[in-house]
């Protein structure tokens, strides 16, 4: 399927609506937690165990984009777009089997491998070509798009909540559920197959920049350079603290007022979920909007700094204030999210846009470390500090102070971020291919 070129007069801003079509369907994936209570008591699983689909969908996401991200640059996002179609709405359809037959190995592997694949293709699909389209406003074209995908749950959320109503929250309700969830997303996604285009020339708005102005790596050289680790340890880092909370959100509030006059009751633990959503969703726009204004290294002090105070409110007062509990999550989603919207523009600004897709789908294996990590703390604390017979915030105080410092981790790492070596540099992105020939035969 080789890449469809807009005609002449095409406008760029059709891109942003197909690519939305993409990441508002895959980033259902933010709703996992409303399914978490309904799976526990259907198939008598623990919340560790429940997790699963969900951290395994985010593993195999990290890797998919990595290996598969050379392949995205090559074929196109039409074909990307495609195979995520195909791959996330087929986990779906295999989950839903899963629950039918209460078999959870088969929820696992649909919604989790399979599913997850979709999730890794889908996310990069419109990265490279958004970037090419905009290349005066990198960090909000990629905001825009990857706004659907912290947007996702914002939908979902509250449409899974009465599909399990409708249905029922057992085995037969929740198979039902993931059918539909399934066959919805697969035409909706086809919307986005059909709309994509890539830009005809390298200077899509004739006042504008290049594409190809500034310094351009190839994926190959970026990944042996020290800047592409340090913003590998600042997006695991990042995301593991954003997505600690967002895992566990709805079982989460309601822990922590339990044995308050003001208990959370499931409906309102839902609509919890769904704020965190639109916080996720408006700071992948707003933030990395912003950081066309301020510089990408200085809006990421902001998401780890202030979010690591925002967690330190959390841990101490959380408890004694929903408004605050709410306010400071609203916080760290927002930074969570503005995290993933930003980092495809940090990345053209030090390695170009010649293989940037590739190059994001290289770092996002970050994204599959942290989306073990962060449920595996959150989750393997609260169960082990459930069994010490401790309750309602006491679940979650270690948690936090652990992601405190992994917040720390990552504004270190930022701060050691510097402009990559000319050694790294390929002389223009015309002669890539060339270059790297040459490399591979003296390799």
């Amino acid at each position: 399927m080789s890449p469809p070129v807009a005609p002449p007069g095409w406008s760029r801003w059709l891109v942003p609506p197909a690519a939305l079509s993409v990441h508002l369907s895959i980033g259902q994936a933010y709703a996992w937690s409303v399914y978490k209570p309904s799976l526990e008591s259907a198939l008598d699983l623990s919340g560790t165990q429940s997790a699963l689909p969900f951290q395994l969908g985010i593993v195999m996401l990290g890797l998919s984009a990595a290996f598969g991200g050379t392949l995205v640059e090559r074929n196109g996002p039409r074909w990307a777009m495609t195979v995520a179609l195909i791959c996330f709405s087929s986990g779906f359809l295999i989950a839903s089997l899963g629950a039918a037959t209460e078999q959870y190995w088969l929820i696992v592997f649909g919604y989790g491998f399979v599913g997850g694949i979709g999730l890794g293709i889908g996310y990069i699909s419109p990265v490279s070509t958004l970037i090419k389209w905009f290349p005066d406003r990198p960090g909000m074209a990629t905001g825009i798009a990857i706004m659907g995908f912290g947007g996702g749950a914002l939908i979902a959320s509250p449409w899974s909540t009465q599909m399990l109503k409708s249905f029922g929250s057992d085995s037969s309700g929740i198979a039902k559920a993931f059918l539909v969830h399934g066959l919805t997303y697969a035409v909706f996604m086809s919307l986005g197959v059909l709309l994509v285009r890539v830009p005809r020339t390298e200077k899509p708005v004739a006042s504008g920049p290049s594409s190809l102005d500034g310094v351009q790596v190839s994926a190959r050289n970026a990944v042996r350079t020290p800047q592409f680790w340090c913003l590998w340890v600042v997006l695991c880092m990042n995301v593991t603290a954003g997505i600690g909370i967002l895992e566990k959100a709805a079982p989460m509030i309601t822990d922590f007022f339990a044995d308050t006059s003001t208990p959370v009751s499931v409906s309102a633990a839902a609509g919890f979920v769904a704020l965190l959503s639109a916080a996720n969703m408006a700071g992948r726009i707003g933030w990395s909007s912003t950081s066309d204004l301020i510089g990408r290294k200085n809006i990421y002090r902001v998401y780890l700094g202030v979010g690591a105070l925002m967690y330190a409110l959390i841990a101490w007062f959380g408890d004694s204030s929903k408004p605050l509990f709410i306010l400071c999550a609203l916080v760290i989603l927002s930074f969570y999210g503005g995290g993933f919207a930003t980092i495809p523009a940090y990345l053209k600004d030090l390695f170009g846009t010649y293989q940037v897709g590739a190059i994001h789908g290289r770092l996002l294996t970050a994204w599959s470390t942290a989306g073990v990590l962060g449920p595996l703390i959150v989750n393997w604390i609260a169960d082990h500090q459930e069994a010490a017979g401790k309750h309602g915030s006491s679940l979650y105080g270690l948690s936090f102070l652990i992601m405190i410092g992994l917040l720390a981790v990552g504004f270190v790492a930022n701060e050691l971020v510097r402009p990559v070596h000319a050694r790294h540099h390929i002389p223009a992105p015309r002669e890539a291919v060339d270059v790297e020939q040459q490399q591979s035969e003296s390799a």
